[in-house]
C-alpha cells in the first residue's frame, strides 16, 4: 500500500515522489474539516476560553465552598442511610447493605452523564447549575416523604422504637427522591472539579501549579463538609430526628447553589468541545475499513495544518507508538483521494490519539474498582459492625455512623502531611517537583486500603470473642484503625485519581476524565453488592447462617473483610504491571506551531 506524504502549505494532498505524473484527484482537506467544525457551531482554540482575565483562586474558593456544602447535604442523607433502611423501613442487614451499595453506585455512575453533557453540549457552568437544582429537588422530596409518611410515630427509628410507615406511596416517593438526589449530586461532582480547574490558566506556570493544588483542596473541602454531617447530623438522626437531619441537608444544598451562582460574573468559561462519541467511533470505523492497509510512517499520518486541532477548543495531541493499528485511521490511501474526504475513512492524528488516550487509561481505571470496594464498606458493613459494638461513653451513646469522623480527620491530616511534608521531601529525594507521581500515589493507596481491610477483619475477630446476644462488649473505638487507614488511602488514591484522569484526558473530554474517579466508586459499590450476594449464596446453606447474617454474632464478617484484602492484593499486582506499561499523553503546547512540548512520562 502506498504511503502518503503529509499536507503541504496549500493544504493539498500530494502523491509520493515518483508518482507525480499520475492524475489523482486532490482536495483541501484541512478546509473540509474546518467547514465541518463551523457547521456544528464549533470554536477554535483561540476562542474556546472566555474571560481570560477572570477566574483564579477567589472564584475557585467559591467552588470549594460549594463543594463543602453540597457534600454536607449529600452525606447528611447517605452516611446513615443503611440505618434508616433497617430501623425505619425494616430491612435486614444484608438487604440494607446491598441497597446502599446500589444507591451509592448510582450516585457516582450518574457522574458519566454529567460529564458527557458538560463536555459535549452544556458546558461546565450550565451542567453544574442544572444538576444542583435536581439535587435540591431530590432532598426536598426526601425530607417531605420522611416527615409526612415514614417517621411514624414521631421519634421512631432510634434503635429502640420501630417505625410503622403509614403509606406505601411514601416509600415509593422516598426511593424516587433519594435517586433524584443521587442523579443531581453525581452529575454535579465531576463537572464542578473540572470547572474549578478551568479557573487556572495552563499557559501560566504559577497557575498551572495552582491547578494541581486545587484538586487536593477539592477533596479536602469534600471531607470538611462531610465532617459536620458525620457528627452533628448523624447524632440527631440516630436519636430518631431523621426529618430534622434531612431538612438541614436540604438547606445546605440550597446555600451551596446560591454560593455557586454568586460567582457567575467572574468565572472563567470554556466552551464545550462537541460530542466525543462520533469522534472516537470514527477512529475505530476508519481503522476497520482500512484493516488490510499498512499504517503510514509517523510523519506521513494525516493532520490539519496550523496550530488548531480538528477537535474544537482542543490542543493537538502528538503521535504515540501504542495501538499502532489505529494509525490506519490517519493513513491516506489512494481511495481516500478519489472523492470527497470522509471523516469515517480518514481521521486526524489528534482524533486517533484521543481514542488511544481512552484505551490507555482504561486498564488503570479498572484497577481502581477493587479499591472502591474497600471504600464503600465505610457506608455499609463498617456501620453495621459498629452498631453491634459497645458505643457508650459514660451516658452518651455514640452513633455507629459517627465513627467515619476518624476517616474524615485522617483525610484532613494526611492531606496536610502530603502537601507540606511528603511532596517537598519526595521532591528532594527523587528530584521531581511534583513529589510522587499520580500513578505511584494510587499504588500506595491500594496498599493502605488492603491494610484497612485486614484491620477491619482483626477487629471483627476480637468483637466475636466478646459477643453477647445481638451485640458485643468490645468498644466501638476498636474501629479507629480501619477508618484511619481508609482515610489515609483516600488521600493517595482519590486525589491521585482526580489529578491523573483530569491531566491525562484530552482537552475535549476533561469532565469525562474527572468522572472516571467517581465511576470507579460506582462500580466498586456494584461489585461490593455482588460480592455480598455471592458470599451469602455460597455460605448461607443448610443450617449455616452465612458470613453476614441478620445477627452478626452468628456470622463471620471477618472472612469477608479478609476476602476483600486478598482481592486488593491481587489487584495491586495487576496495577503495578499496568502502571509500568502506561505512557502519558503528549500534547502540542505551542499555539504558533513553532515548537512542541512533550509531557514527560511520570510513571
Amino acid at each position: 500500500m502506498d504511503q502518503m506524504d503529509s499536507l503541504n502549505p496549500a493544504n493539498k494532498i500530494a502523491r509520493k515522489a515518483g508518482e507525480e505524473n499520475n492524475n489523482i484527484r486532490s482536495e483541501p482537506v484541512d478546509a473540509y474539516y474546518q467547514n465541518e467544525q463551523n457547521k456544528s457551531g464549533s470554536c477554535s482554540v483561540g476562542d474556546g476560553i472566555k474571560r481570560k482575565n477572570k477566574g483564579g483562586w477567589k472564584l475557585a474558593m467559591l467552588l470549594l465552598v460549594n463543594q463543602g456544602l453540597a457534600t454536607l447535604a449529600f452525606f447528611g442523607v447517605g452516611v446513615n442511610l443503611v440505618l434508616f433502611l433497617t430501623r425505619v423501613l425494616g430491612q435486614d442487614n444484608a438487604t440494607a447493605a446491598n441497597n446502599v451499595s446500589l444507591w451509592t453506585g448510582t450516585v457516582y455512575l450518574c457522574s458519566l452523564v454529567g460529564a458527557f453533557l458538560s463536555d459535549s453540549y452544556w458546558g461546565r457552568y450550565l451542567t453544574c447549575t442544572i444538576f444542583q437544582l435536581i439535587f435540591v429537588l431530590g432532598l426536598v422530596l426526601v425530607s417531605l416523604s420522611s416527615w409526612l409518611f415514614l417517621i411514624k410515630p414521631e421519634g421512631c427509628g432510634d434503635g429502640q422504637q420501630p417505625c410503622t410507615p403509614t403509606s406505601s406511596i411514601g416509600i415509593v416517593i422516598f426511593y424516587v427522591a433519594i435517586y433524584l438526589a443521587a442523579f443531581g449530586y453525581g452529575g454535579h461532582q465531576p463537572t464542578l472539579a473540572t470547572f474549578g480547574s478551568d479557573q487556572f490558566d495552563d499557559t501560566n506556570p504559577k497557575q498551572k501549579s495552582s491547578k494541581a493544588a486545587f484538586f487536593c483542596y477539592f477533596y479536602f473541602a469534600l471531607n470538611v463538609g462531610s465532617l459536620f454531617s458525620n457528627t452533628i447530623l448523624v447524632y440527631y438522626e440516630d436519636t430518631g430526628k431523621w426529618t430534622l437531619g434531612f431538612w438541614v441537608s436540604t438547606a445546605s444544598a440550597v446555600i451551596a447553589l446560591g454560593s455557586f451562582l454568586l460567582g457567575t460574573p467572574g468565572y472563567r468559561y470554556i466552551k464545550p468541545c462537541g460530542n466525543p462519541l462520533p469522534r472516537v467511533a470514527q477512529v475505530f470505523v476508519a481503522a476497520a475499513r482500512k484493516w488490510n492497509a499498512v499504517p503510514a510512517d509517523e510523519n506521513e499520518l494525516y493532520e490539519v495544518e496550523g496550530s488548531e486541532s480538528v477537535i474544537k477548543g482542543s490542543r493537538k495531541i502528538l503521535h504515540s507508538n501504542e495501538f499502532m493499528c489505529l494509525d490506519k485511521a490517519a493513513t491516506l490511501t489512494e481511495k481516500d483521494q478519489q472523492g470527497p474526504m470522509n471523516p469515517w475513512r480518514v481521521c486526524t492524528v489528534t482524533q486517533v490519539e484521543e481514542a488511544k488516550c481512552i484505551l490507555r487509561m482504561l486498564p488503570i481505571w479498572l484497577c481502581t474498582i477493587i479499591y472502591s470496594v474497600v471504600f464503600t464498606q465505610m457506608a455499609s458493613l463498617f456501620v453495621e459492625q459498629g452498631a453491634v459494638m459497645d458505643s457508650r461513653i459514660g451516658r452518651f451513646h455514640l452513633p455507629a455512623a459517627s465513627m467515619s469522623v476518624f476517616d474524615i480527620c485522617s483525610v484532613l491530616v494526611f492531606t496536610g502531611i502530603y502537601r507540606h511534608i511528603l511532596i517537598p521531601l519526595a521532591g528532594r529525594l527523587i528530584r521531581n517537583p511534583k513529589g510522587l507521581s499520580e500513578l505511584q500515589r494510587m499504588g500506595i493507596g491500594l496498599v493502605i486500603g488492603m491494610l484497612a481491610m485486614i484491620a477491619a477483619g482483626l477487629t471483627e475477630l476480637e468483637r466475636l470473642k466478646r459477643a453477647e446476644h445481638h451485640s458485643s462488649s468490645l468498644s466501638i473505638f476498636w474501629q479507629i484503625p480501619q477508618y484511619t487507614l481508609v482515610g489515609a488511602s483516600e488521600v493517595f488514591m482519590y486525589i491521585g485519581q482526580l489529578e491523573f484522569f483530569n491531566g491525562q484526558a484530552p482537552d475535549g473530554i476533561k469532565s469525562f476524565g474527572s468522572s472516571l474517579c467517581m465511576a470507579s466508586i460506582s462500580l466498586g459499590n456494584y461489585v461490593s453488592s455482588m460480592l455480598v450476594n455471592m458470599v451469602m449464596g455460597i455460605t448461607a446453606t443448610g443450617n449455616s447462617p452465612g458470613w453476614i447474617p441478620e445477627n452478626l454474632n452468628h456470622g463471620h464478617m471477618d472472612r469477608f473483610y479478609f476476602l476483600i484484602a486478598a482481592l486488593t492484593a491481587a489487584d495491586f499486582v495487576i496495577y503495578v504491571y499496568c502502571a509500568k506499561w502506561y505512557k502519558c499523553v503528549n500534547v502540542d503546547e505551542n499555539k504558533d506551531g513553532e515548537a512542541e512540548v512533550e509531557l514527560l512520562n511520570n510513571v
